[in-house]
């Protein structure tokens, strides 16, 4: 750990330990680690006699997958969420535009972002940072440490669930992932029955846009210093009655193509499209989706584009050279 993460911690701890009420705000479109986060500081903050509150922008309700972690009675709409707190903090979002239309409870508010993004833009007033941790949740079970709060079972549920998915059932790992998820494992909770239930349950309805989807797919062996790009799109018309996992899934299916180094998917919405990037080993995506308005991991980022998808296409070929 560095001198600047020790110093940062420590801050944070004196922010946590001082506020009396705390707004945890999650990104929009939430995952297991931005809500496993928030729901894990929430619950310890509730404990040392904090009144948290968490919500998300959108969409309206959270994901089915995640409904059942522990501290979900924290969770409020974006509507209920007090205009202002002691402390605002901001969970695995890089960049206030992540936090859609709660972003203004950050003005003139004290604030903690706890990130692990390498491409966060510093937009508070307090930052904890760990570009080199594999998740949010990861961050969070350092800050624990360094708070004295002890990871019972309810904590560690919320920190596997973001850990799980994060690292894609670990399959993309550092030094330390499995340390960390065996702690959390010895607390007790099931591992296996939250990765499945995170990871790999689908209702039918799944399995026939599937189908429409990756019969879209198509493969750009020239693009990324002809490495390869292949890229599939998800239309309305096929995501219609879905949730926003189902469709997020698509991506991890198209990266497992053997002739491309970079996979992306491109998921219409009412506004135009949202893009997931994933890499396999030599190319940074988060640079290229930087470069298109987006930010993120080096081997898994987003952004999002509002032209005609034949323009959005050749526009992130031309980004990744």
């Amino acid at each position: 750990m560095t001198d600047t993460l020790r110093a940062d911690l420590q801050k944070a701890v004196r922010l946590l330990e001082d506020a009396r009420t705390v707004t945890l705000l999650c990104h929009v479109q939430p995952d297991a680690d931005t809500i496993g986060s928030a729901l894990a500081l929430a619950i310890a903050l509730s404990r040392r006699g904090a009144r948290p509150t968490v919500s998300f922008a959108a969409p309206a309700s959270l994901p089915e997958s995640m409904i059942g972690l522990p501290g979900a009675e924290f969770l409020v709409p974006p509507a209920e969420v007090p205009a202002d707190a002691d402390l605002v903090v901001t969970v695995d979002a890089g960049s206030r535009g992540r936090l859609g239309s709660l972003g203004d409870r950050l003005d003139g508010a004290v604030s903690l972002v706890v990130d692990h993004h390498r491409s966060n833009t510093f937009y508070g007033t307090h930052h904890v940072i760990d570009a080199s941790a594999e998740s949010t949740t990861a961050v969070v079970a350092v800050l624990f440490d360094e708070w004295g709060v002890e990871i019972d079972r309810d904590l560690a549920h919320c920190l596997f669930a973001g850990l799980v998915t994060d690292t894609g059932s670990f399959r993309w790992v550092r030094p330390g992932s499995h340390v960390l998820a065996e702690r959390l494992l010895a607390t007790g909770i099931d591992g296996a029955a939250i990765s499945r239930r995170l990871l790999d349950t689908h209702p039918f309805a799944w399995l026939p846009m599937l189908g429409a989807v990756l019969g879209s797919a198509r493969l750009v062996p020239d693009a990324a210093g002809s490495r390869g790009l292949v890229y599939a799109i998800v239309r309305l018309e096929d995501s219609r009655g879905l949730r926003p996992e189902e469709i997020e899934s698509v991506v991890d299916i198209v990266r497992t193509t053997a002739e491309a180094e970079v996979a992306a998917v491109f998921k219409q919405n009412e506004a135009g499209w949202a893009v997931s990037l994933r890499a396999k080993s030599s190319v940074d995506v988060s640079v290229v989706a930087s470069a298109l308005g987006g930010g993120g991991h080096k081997f898994s980022a987003g952004y999002t584009a509002t032209g005609p998808i034949e323009d959005d296409v050749d526009a992130l070929v031309a980004a990744l050279g």
